[in-house]
């Protein structure tokens, strides 16, 4: 998508901002939906939820591959934000209804990581690939032809459990409107100051809603988040681990592709190549990762990938200025293989603590705020470059802050049970 932007704005016109807005109404509508999507997906299974997302985000991707101007586009591309909340964590409780021994289940959510990992690596490449071969609106046309194919797939899964307990539209209300609202204020705040009074107002309706969801879900029969779930402290440390990930992971690439361009001059093709040994090797990462976790059990690899990410991130701080960029493309590669390590694992932590009828609102709930850490990294740092003058300072002040994420997610990692007491529950 970012690859074919500018080519966007060639053939639909808008200004910047409108063509910023075909990549943040995705997002904003993915982050909001996210924990809502989860819940539902438990309630109605899993199999069903998936089905109809990867419908809706097939019949989206064709209404924007048509697009004829840049606002029918931002509405396709809200509703393909819409449809991918609701695939992703019930794909993840498809992978955790699938398999009931913790071993193979390690390994499916490794398999389950790989393809995100190799997303990443192949996205900005077929990005420009097609729409220099073809034009910007194949991006889109490429998502019918695999979601049929997944369709085909998804009709041989046994059908999912359903937990038989009502909605909770009071939860879902004020759950969708915090996140919409923060998303959405952040997003702003990141490109036009957080001074606003548009920026101010959503930020306090963020905190307003989140304060009713608090007390929608205390006081509700059969709350869409348990909010007992969060004594458990497995479940608190897996979450803010997997917000500490995202806001040194995205935080890190959004900065340095910047760097590597406004500062540095190079082109977009040559920043691209810049993050392709790290999130080329993120895949085998993923693998790796589930079978240590096999012999040594997953908290093991939760601290130590996080450990070697954030030393990776520390000598980036040292070397992202006055180096070559082979330098700095070779002290990228263990910043991300850490993270791509850990975060198999801190999926299958999480996922084991819940019961199995709670696994897609467990995989919101995660992926939620690893959403809401990639945003905001994206904003506060954004906001700190955002001087010409001043973008190496505020640079090292971004990758500063990553590390001691990082750190601090490192130390909660060591606090994880172990895997005696893993296969100590599992036996009783």
């Amino acid at each position: 998508m970012n690859v074919a932007l500018p080519e966007m704005g060639r053939t639909l016109g808008g200004t910047t901002a409108g063509l910023q807005w075909v990549v943040d109404a995705y997002t904003l509508m993915f982050a909001a939906l996210l924990i809502s999507a989860g819940a539902v997906s438990d309630r109605v299974g899993a199999k069903r939820l998936f089905g109809v997302g990867l419908a809706a985000f097939m019949a989206a991707s064709a209404a924007c591959e048509l697009a004829p101007g840049l606002a029918f586009l931002i509405g396709g591309r809200a509703v393909q934000g819409c449809a991918a909340a609701v695939m992703l964590p019930a794909s993840l409780a498809l992978v955790r209804q699938a398999f009931s021994d913790p071993v193979r289940r390690a390994k499916a959510i490794a398999l389950w990581s790989v393809g995100g990992a190799v997303a990443i690596a192949a996205g900005p490449v077929a990005g420009g690939v097609l729409t220099s071969a073809v034009s910007w609106r194949a991006i889109f046309f490429v998502n019918l032809p695999v979601g049929l194919v997944t369709l085909a797939l998804l009709a041989r899964a046994p059908r999912s459990p359903r937990r038989a307990v009502p909605l909770d539209p009071a939860g879902q209300v004020t759950a969708i409107a915090g996140l919409a609202a923060l998303t959405f204020g952040v997003i702003e705040g990141g490109e036009t100051g957080f001074g606003r009074p548009v920026v101010l107002g959503c930020l306090l309706l963020a905190a307003a809603s989140m304060g009713a969801f608090v007390i929608a879900e205390t006081r509700a029969a059969h709350p869409m988040v348990p909010l007992g779930m969060f004594r458990r402290w497995t479940v608190t440390a897996c979450v803010s681990i997997g917000f500490a990930i995202n806001v040194a992971f995205y935080g890190q690439i959004f900065v340095l592709s910047l760097f590597f361009q406004r500062i540095l001059g190079e082109s977009a093709v040559t920043a691209g190549l810049m993050f392709l040994p790290m999130t080329a090797l993120l895949a085998s990462a993923n693998l790796t990762s589930a079978k240590v976790a096999a012999s040594f059990g997953p908290r093991v690899v939760i601290w130590t990938g996080l450990l070697v990410s954030a030393l990776g991130m520390a000598a980036l701080f040292v070397v992202c200025t006055g180096h070559g960029l082979v330098i700095l493309a070779v002290v990228l590669v263990p910043a991300g293989l850490g993270m791509g390590f850990a975060l198999p694992s801190l999926t299958t932590t999480l996922l084991d603590a819940i019961p199995a009828d709670q696994a897609g609102l467990a995989a919101g709930m995660l992926n939620s705020s690893r959403q809401a850490g990639g945003t905001l990294a994206v904003a506060v740092f954004g906001a700190l470059v955002a001087q010409r003058a001043a973008f190496v300072s505020g640079m090292r002040d971004s990758i500063l802050i990553g590390v001691l994420m990082l750190l601090a997610a490192t130390a909660a990692g060591l606090t994880l049970p172990s895997r005696r007491a893993v296969e100590a529950k599992e036996m009783s």
